[in-house]
């Protein structure tokens, strides 16, 4: 059965605090309930200073979410490593790798927003050399030996619950970034489906002589919504969508790569497109067949400040009439004839 994903980043263009903390407590109950029904990976990400409140702190929301939850994956992607204090980092990590009991997966790249680095008084010029850092960083932090930071002795406790550390991989669609990757023996999240920069990580850690493997996106990764009407849904909740593929857009030059970067200024481009998709239940199930077992559905219930009421509709549809669907296909065909 395909993986199953729950994505949140608490876009909402119109919030007011109140309306707000009413999202991010319904984000919550969500995972709740999406924990509860065997969705495998809540995913979330980082961005500062946006208009539309997208997560600034993902790591809070990735806390959160553990106490609210007992199987569920929390995949952060991606942080914007240049920006966090290395040792705070490698802290706050392995507190949430305890909390969880090994539930926590960081992806982390160097961000794209040079703004983003002017609001947090870090230099865009030395994003790399802070990328390097912060990864080295944390790696040897969590042995919870002493080591040498910055010219001092330093030692980083508690150490994490996973061994040998925290699931820790290097996000980016650059050859930095995979060489970054195949240096240090992490595994590579290329942010597209990029089979070439795949073959160039593996390339490099052969030479490096390192460990590794990619978490690659594949070809087609649309952010899904599940809706008994889906031609109504566009037609009312189409600009929710439209918002956010918006935003993502401008933030991005064309050297960016990603798999949910979307070209379209309508509604109607943007639903031909395909980045985001509105499906019944009934194509649900197809779409989820026809990705396979490696394949991913990616729910994006509380899309670019989508209401509340209509997140928990597609998301007690694919719980409801999709998820036991997929469960009785897979059953059928593990049957001997």
């Amino acid at each position: 059965m395909a993986i199953t994903v729950v994505r949140f980043n608490l876009v909402d263009p119109d919030a007011t605090p109140e309306t707000l903390s009413a999202r991010y407590r319904a984000a919550l109950e969500m995972a709740t309930y999406a924990d509860d029904r065997g969705i495998a990976t809540l995913q979330t990400e980082e961005h500062h200073g946006a208009a539309n409140g997208w997560l600034p702190s993902p790591f809070v929301f990735a806390g959160s979410v553990f106490g609210a939850t007992r199987r569920i994956a929390v995949t952060v992607s991606a942080i914007i490593g240049p920006l966090y204090d290395p040792l705070r980092l490698a802290e706050d990590i392995a507190v949430l790798d305890l909390i969880s009991g090994g539930r926590l997966v960081t992806v982390a790249g160097i961000g794209y927003r040079p703004e983003e680095y002017e609001q947090h008084g870090v230099e865009w010029s030395r994003r790399g050399r802070l990328q390097d850092e912060v990864l080295e960083t944390l790696l040897q932090a969590w042995t919870g030996e002493p080591f040498t930071y910055r010219g001092r002795t330093v030692r980083v406790t508690p150490r994490p619950y996973t061994r040998p550390h925290p699931l820790l991989l290097v996000g980016g669609s650059s050859h930095a970034a995979a060489r970054r990757a195949a240096r240090l023996g992490l595994p590579f999240f290329p942010s597209a489906h990029l089979p070439e920069l795949e073959a160039y990580y593996h390339a490099r850690r052969a030479e490096y002589g390192t460990e590794g493997w990619t978490m690659m996106p594949a070809a087609e990764t649309p952010l899904l919504h599940v809706a008994e009407d889906p031609d109504r849904a566009w037609a009312v909740y189409g600009r929710h969508f439209l918002h956010e593929a918006r935003t993502y857009s401008s933030w991005q030059s064309k050297d960016i790569r990603s798999a949910v970067r979307s070209a379209a200024a309508t509604v109607r481009e943007l639903r031909a497109e395909g980045v985001y998709r509105i499906l019944t239940p009934e194509q649900c199930v197809a779409y989820a067949e026809s990705r396979g077992e490696s394949g991913s559905l990616v729910l994006h219930p509380l899309c670019g400040g989508m209401p509340l009421d209509e997140g928990w509709r597609s998301l007690h549809l694919l719980c409801e009439r999709v998820l036991p669907r997929l469960e009785s296909l897979k059953g059928l065909k593990g049957l001997k004839v």
